[in-house]
């Protein structure tokens, strides 16, 4: 049996291990570190749940709905946790993506540092945009048009009584949503950096791109023309905005020297 093909020493097989550990305990530092800051967030926006819930109602207010009930015992008080824990994973982010950064960096070549800081860093930048239309403009909106049925119907008087259960979830799924929306300029650019797709499919694949973004409007709004397009017309800009900094940073490459 020659040396090649002798089994491995006990001491080279615990120094294959040993990075692996390192990686493990950095990674559990990390997440301890992010789950901290969820947590002294979460008790701090629970001494606020109410303010923050009295902010997250006020498009309800301003379409005219001057009532909100809940219907089991326990519903407001999840009702506090919810809105606590939602602001709570807000507040934490940047500590997230800090501890994220920290542990990801040492691995990186310092170009690659430099490429993907710039995302880390738009991340928030556009979650909050997003966010800001979904609040400001499509919840309005879409609450006209929600509470419009109410009226008499043959002598019967149909009256709108949100729960504050549904109006958070209500709330929160429009937020998330244009939220989520807005990061597809940093999905594509980083798929696009990593090789998975490249400019030109992206471009050929436009149209469906637009159709794409109807059917999550669709399913992420209600049925009403005017909030869908709301969500779809900024998912479409977004794509093309995604189109031209992709052609952007490939110039950038091809007119810097090779290594």
């Amino acid at each position: 049996m020659t040396d090649q093909d002798a089994p491995p020493e006990a001491g080279e097989i615990d120094a294959s291990k040993a990075p692996l550990l390192e990686h493990l305990i950095e990674l559990r530092s990390r997440l301890l570190w992010s789950l901290a800051a969820i947590v002294v967030a979460f008790f701090g926006c629970l001494y606020f749940a109410r303010d923050i819930f009295a902010f997250l109602v006020q498009p309800l207010v301003a379409a005219g709905q001057g009532k909100i009930i809940y219907t089991q015992l326990f519903e407001a008080f999840f009702v506090e946790i919810k809105v606590a824990l939602f602001a709570a994973m807000m507040i934490a982010f940047p500590v997230i993506a800090n501890q994220l950064w920290k542990f990801v960096a040492p691995g990186l070549y310092g170009k690659e540092k430099r490429a993907l800081l710039p995302f880390l860093l738009a991340t928030p930048v556009l979650f909050v945009a997003g966010a800001s239309l979904a609040y400001y403009g499509a919840v309005p909106v879409a609450l006209k048009f929600l509470l419009g049925y109410q009226g008499d119907y043959g002598g019967i008087t149909q009256e709108a009584l949100p729960a504050v259960g549904n109006y958070l979830d209500f709330i929160m799924q429009f937020i998330m949503a244009f939220g989520i929306a807005f990061q597809l300029p940093i999905l594509l650019m980083l798929l696009e950096r990593a090789g998975v797709v490249s400019y030109d499919q992206l471009k050929s694949a436009r149209r469906y791109a637009i159709v794409a973004a109807f059917l999550v409007a669709a399913i992420f709004t209600p049925p009403d023309v005017l909030s869908q397009f709301m969500l779809a017309l900024p998912i479409v800009l977004l794509y093309e905005i995604s189109l031209i900094a992709i052609r952007i940073t490939q110039r950038k490459r091809a007119a810097q020297p090779s290594d």
